[in-house]
């Protein structure tokens, strides 16, 4: 278990890889969310209406809409996370400076816990404050990287970019064929999305392919089923 002590140094190169696989992996899961709830909208308008402009601009108004939640819903949600993480470090900081001893035991305490001789850990807590205590702390204690702390700005455009992508999908393949071809275009387009984001996915996550992709096309499908339903029984005729 001893071998443990020197991957710490390389934990910032990881922790950066992590923060890029997130990224990518709400990347992937806004595209979803763009394909699923623009197709919903845009299928269940084609049950009302033929008329093309009617479910264009019902799509375009859903893409924007939603678009625009996503990058503001992230926003938040990322800020808060970063304050809280910025008072986690603050208050690290105000520890090291009152009780640098407590805080170098306790650090020990950590690497012990992990599997390290009492010795070892002492060690390797002591090398680690003389460098640098607030990132030892960080990392071990808090398990942040005060050099990568989460980017509210990043998270609004990866999911409003993330989510157009996807929602232009559904939007472009109920638009374009003739009329009696729309929906199942629409609908063929969407499953083979729903396939690529759900493998993406549980790729990303580590988890089983074939029960994410099916998962996600039946919730898709549903989506789209439903809100047809719902266009037809509350359908006009365009004249």
């Amino acid at each position: 278990m001893e071998e443990k002590a020197p991957e710490h140094g390389h934990e910032p190169h990881s922790g950066g890889l992590g923060s890029r696989l997130n990224w990518l992996r709400a990347g992937v899961l806004g595209a979803n969310d763009g394909i699923v709830s623009t197709a919903g909208l845009v299928v269940g308008v084609a049950g009302a209406t033929a008329d093309r402009t009617t479910i264009l601009l019902a799509g375009l108004a859903g893409l924007v809409a939603g678009a625009l939640s996503m990058a503001g819903g992230e926003y938040v949600s990322v800020s808060t996370q970063r304050d809280t993480e910025k008072a986690a470090l603050r208050k690290e900081k105000r520890e090291l400076a009152e009780m640098p001893e407590a805080e170098e035991r306790e650090l020990a305490d950590i690497y012990e816990g992990k599997g390290l001789s009492r010795e070892l850990a002492e060690r390797v807590a002591h090398e680690l404050s003389e460098k640098d205590a607030l990132r030892a702390h960080a990392e071990a204690e808090l398990q942040i990287d005060p050099d990568e702390l989460t980017s509210p700005w990043t998270a609004a455009w990866v999911s409003l970019l993330s989510f157009s992508v996807g929602a232009l999908l559904p939007l472009l393949a109920i638009t374009t064929p003739p009329v009696g071809a729309r929906v199942w275009a629409c609908v063929v387009a969407v499953v083979l999305g729903l396939v690529a984001t759900g493998a993406i996915s549980a790729r990303l996550g580590g988890a089983r392919v074939r029960p994410a992709v099916v998962r996600n096309v039946l919730v898709g499908c549903l989506a789209m089923a439903v809100t047809y339903g719902v266009g037809l029984v509350f359908g006009v005729t365009v004249g």
